[in-house]
């Protein structure tokens, strides 16, 4: 009897697989591919004097065909570059990963997303990065002096935590990060009560589904309470959402815009590993095929 060929295999790195994990190995098995969990805490880098490899638990008898990273988890310097070593490291091993290692350090953080996305025109918020508690300080001052506030926020992070709103001297100097790096970025004035912005999903280059998320404050992320509604995704707003994708070279990102007053958008930020079960439930577009697709097609290239 002749043996049934085994589905080649996918390795989906993340620490919570969730809904999202779920979704994704559906959508993997329905392409003819079988999906894994793996932590990339558990994975290593060899180097026993001869060919260097990466050993991924569960794939001890051969590399993936390709992986896609759903979440690397938080840990000291050291933990958090290995763990984006095995990224780097496995396409040059021939393993396809999406996002790429390099496109979630663009992302992930905000001093380089703002300047990659300004050297590229692409409207966003003024924005100031340093180590220097003088240097922020004036700054500051300046943009008061205008009328303007700031947004203080973490280098690194997610979901509106740490997020603070500064319009005096004394509210920045309360407000000190705790890291000693302060990203400092300019508030998009909106109208009065208007708490909104949009989230804008672009995979392989395309915008492909997009929502409102509406708040009772001006952090307007789904994690501190805004809700998701459905939206049309225009010309312009897909167009600015694919020029910060293409800004940043990611194969699949959400990109959150703002609308200011005068009408006018903002790009506020580029996510490299964004979750889309909100946007999921607001649109018609089915997107865990989508996202597999784009791996799929990484490994179609490199075949």
């Amino acid at each position: 009897m002749t043996a049934t060929p085994r589905a080649p295999r996918i390795a989906i790195f993340t620490d919570e697989p969730g809904w999202h994990g779920r979704v994704l190995s559906e959508a993997f098995a329905a392409a003819g591919y079988a999906a894994r969990y793996v932590s990339l805490k558990e994975c290593r880098i060899d180097v026993d004097g001869g060919t260097p490899s990466v050993v991924i638990p569960g794939f001890e008898d051969g590399l993936p065909a390709g992986a896609l990273v759903r979440g690397v988890a938080g840990g000291t310097l050291e933990e958090v570059v290995l763990r984006l070593d095995v990224l780097h490291a496995l396409p040059l091993l021939g393993v396809p990963v999406v996002n790429s290692g390099r496109a979630i350090e663009r992302t992930v953080d905000k001093a380089m997303t703002s300047f990659l996305l300004a050297r590229a025109d692409i409207p966003t918020p003024r924005t100031w990065v340093t180590e220097s508690r003088e240097a922020a300080a004036a700054v500051a001052a300046r943009v008061f002096a205008d009328g303007r506030t700031l947004v203080l926020k973490p280098l690194f992070g997610s979901q509106g935590e740490g997020i603070v709103r500064v319009a005096t001297a004394a509210e920045l100097a309360a407000a000190a990060p705790l890291t000693g790096v302060w990203y400092l970025q300019e508030f998009i004035e909106r109208g009065v009560g208007d708490y909104r912005d949009w989230r804008v999903l672009v995979v392989q280059g395309r915008a492909r589904a997009a929502m409102q998320r509406v708040s009772e404050h001006w952090i307007t992320n789904r994690a501190q309470g805004a809700r998701c509604e459905p939206t049309t995704l225009d010309p312009e707003l897909a167009r600015l959402a694919e020029a910060a994708a293409a800004a940043v070279d990611i194969d699949y990102t959400g990109v959150d815009l703002m609308r200011d007053r005068d009408g006018r958008w903002w790009v506020g930020e580029v996510n490299g590993i964004p979750a889309w079960q909100g946007l999921q439930r607001v649109t018609d577009v089915d997107i865990a095929p989508l996202l597999a697709g784009a791996l799929l097609a990484r490994i179609d290239a490199a075949q």
